[in-house]
């Protein structure tokens, strides 16, 4: 296994980022610092190790060789999550960085919804990437409670077979992210991803 990193690049606001990104993260550093790596607490319907493998596998189509082992990380460290979403990023950096994604989430309780995030990193961070993305999300308990901001550590991700993993953490919900994409880079950066109801520029 190796570890990887993937963050979009606006030159002009490279100046910004790194003060927005550190005050983004201290709201987020209490719940992020204290979450364990133990399984998480699940509510509500789960999705199976063999029901996310097989959605992956229809999802990333041709390029899902190393999702199983991907996604029975997840599932032996956090748990069976109770929603995931399936969408589409594109990110860069060039020591600060933003991404940018929308997808739809999916939960047993709910028709699925259009979901949108955005969110910028700073670290020692090069380069750029298109992904189509995985979300396992764990312990969410109602949809509207994902709309806020996931700090994490990107350099901590799991890179197996093409795939990528990492975790997020806000209020003791779990998303992780599960990328496959052209130009994955090498790197370690702090940021997090804002979640929003609507399309929107701002990652901060």
């Amino acid at each position: 296994m190796r570890k990887f990193v993937v963050t979009k690049t606006f030159g002009p606001v490279l100046g910004l980022v790194a003060g927005l990104v550190l005050s983004g993260l201290l709201g987020v550093a209490a719940s992020t610092l204290g979450a364990a790596p133990a399984a998480a607490q699940n509510r509500g319907g789960t999705y199976s190790t063999q029901e996310l493998v097989r959605t992956g596998h229809q999802f990333f189509g041709t390029v899902s060789g190393g999702l199983a082992t991907v996604i029975e990380q997840a599932v032996s460290r956090y748990g069976q999550p109770n929603g995931y979403i399936l969408g589409e990023e594109g990110s860069g950096a060039v020591i600060g960085g933003l991404r940018y994604g929308e997808g739809q989430i999916n939960t047993r309780d709910r028709t699925p919804r259009k979901v949108f995030w955005q969110g910028p990193s700073i670290g020692w961070d090069f380069g750029g990437e298109g992904s189509r993305t995985m979300m396992l999300v764990y312990n969410l308990p109602s949809v509207d409670a994902l709309f806020q901001r996931f700090g994490g550590v990107d350099g901590s991700a799991y890179f197996i077979g093409g795939f990528g993993m990492t975790a997020l953490v806000a209020d003791r919900i779990y998303v992780v992210p599960v990328r496959s994409g052209v130009g994955l880079r090498l790197g370690v950066n702090l940021g997090y991803l804002k979640f929003t109801p609507q399309a929107t520029w701002n990652p901060f």
